[in-house]
């Protein structure tokens, strides 16, 4: 079948926007052709994908002012992306979009440890960001699993956390002043090195907005001294309830440990035959960590042990040596790629208060049998963070289709509860039409009058966060004002 040649206009518009990138960019960091853009595709949702229009890869805060205005100006919608990691569809390209990707904008602009900050360009990728400071004795706090690739650009956009979030916040608890460049190119500066920087309060709007405001390219980050220790304890049960419960036990005790990461059988299965952990063969698996000097951490421990032995533990093992707490943590780390290495899976990310988990980790188990896929449950239980992966297989007809409703039902039950729809992958496209699940009409347009402000011919990272028709209908309103 002979193929229709392509629209005329629409390929004098593309040259139109390549040069006039390239115009203003090295040769290298604009990509046209259409094998190349493959590239920028999709983001760890893998199941959706669309070839951009181009993409770029700028350098500096100026380089991407420029690029913003010329896209504002040719009217072209700009998908921003940090390292491509989400897992929500974050920075999937729309087929007449700019990928704007900030991966080579990855140094270190200033570091005080006077006042316990980092300024970075946001490409930087999160781990390394700890290893900028490491030799001073300093980290910084947010873990995300993805840490070793994910951007710190992309951990602004989601609000992302990590194991430690317990103890140390998430992004936005971490984060100080940003730089911002809105979609018209205009460069503006929100808050700075310390604590109520002159000027509105805005960051709590930019972190966690998806790319919908505006592309941030550097970041104030705090960091923090290094711990005098820490010492994770396993703790094995025989169902995820009992795990569940003695999760909430710990919580109401008052006790604070730096993490709580639970792992269900099917989860612990698949990471000791990838990682050799040394993981016990139980049910469910607790990893619960606690920082401090030696005599806080036994404290915190003696505490904790006696909490989780009310629940016959079926396995309670403490770290020996940095050895041992090394290879509990791998096992934690490694789950995701373990579980990609046997099946397909889909991600959530939906949180609920702490103590409903024993209640829905039941539920799920009961929904997992009705829809006829299999779970495997690994989240960060000391916040109520779920990360339930419901696994299929991709390459039978509906299986997609099945996982995205049960996937569906999952998150319904984390509203139902007293939680929220994305504790950090954000919202993308997964979660954009249930987003009237958790907010009514008047919240919904609220966030987007918000929009309207930063953005108002609604060019960022188009066909997120907000319902499909709603989104689509405002931008078309915007477009026809002009």
């Amino acid at each position: 079948m002979q193929m229709p040649d392509p629209d005329p206009n629409i390929l004098s518009r593309k040259a139109r926007i390549v040069a006039r990138l390239r115009q203003v960019l090295p040769a290298d960091a604009v990509i046209s052709d259409e094998a190349e853009t493959r590239a920028y595709e999709c983001d760890a949702l893998t199941a959706y994908r669309c070839p951009p229009l181009a993409a770029v890869l700028p350098s500096t805060t100026q380089e991407v002012s420029d690029i913003l205005r010329i896209c504002h100006d040719e009217g072209v919608p700009v998908v921003p992306r940090g390292s491509g990691t989400s897992l929500a569809g974050g920075a999937l390209p729309t087929a007449d979009s700019v990928i704007l990707g900030v991966a080579r904008m990855n140094a270190v602009l200033e570091t005080d440890y006077a006042n316990r900050v980092i300024r970075v360009q946001t490409g930087r990728t999160n781990l390394s960001v700890s290893g900028a400071v490491e030799e001073e004795d300093f980290f910084y706090a947010p873990d995300p699993s993805s840490q070793l690739a994910c951007a710190i650009a992309g951990n602004i956009a989601m609000n992302s956390g990590g194991a430690h979030c317990l103890k140390y916040g998430v992004t936005t608890n971490n984060l100080m002043g940003v730089t911002l460049v809105q979609m018209d190119g205009t460069v503006v500066e929100i808050g700075g090195a310390h604590l109520d920087a002159g000027g509105l309060d805005l960051l709590g709007v930019i972190c966690g907005s998806e790319g919908q405001l505006g592309v941030v390219t550097e970041a104030t980050l705090r960091i923090l001294r290094k711990p005098e220790g820490a010492r994770p304890v396993l703790m094995g049960f025989d169902s995820n309830e009992v795990a569940g419960a003695c999760v909430s036990d710990i919580i109401k005790a008052g006790v604070l440990p730096v993490a709580i990461e639970f792992m269900d059988r099917p989860c612990i299965r698949a990471t000791e035959d990838f990682a050799k952990a040394g993981y016990p063969d139980c049910e469910a698996l607790l990893i619960v960590e606690v920082e401090g000097s030696p005599a806080e951490i036994d404290e915190q421990l003696a505490l904790i042990l006696e909490i989780a032995r009310r629940h016959n533990p079926v396995e309670l093992r403490e770290a020996a040596d940095a050895d041992e707490a090394g290879r509990i943590w791998l096992g934690r780390k490694s789950a995701f790629g373990a579980m990609g290495s046997i099946n397909d899976y889909m991600c959530l990310d939906g949180t609920i208060p702490v103590s409903e988990l024993p209640y829905v980790l039941k539920r799920i188990g009961e929904m997992s049998q009705e829809f006829g896929l299999e779970v495997a449950n690994v989240f960060h239980a000391g916040d109520g963070n779920m990360h339930p992966l419901i696994l299929f297989n991709a390459n039978e007809p509906g299986q997609l289709e099945t996982c995205e409703a049960f996937g569906a039902e999952i998150l319904k039950l984390c509203v139902e509860v007293g939680g929220c729809l994305t504790g950090e992958h954000g919202v993308g496209i997964e979660k954009r039409d249930l987003m009237s699940v958790q907010y009514g009409a008047a919240d919904l347009e609220a966030q987007m009058a918000i929009k309207d402000v930063f953005d108002p011919k609604w060019l960022l990272n188009p066909a997120k966060v907000f319902p499909l028709d709603v989104s689509e209908g405002r931008r078309a309103l915007r477009v026809a004002a002009e």
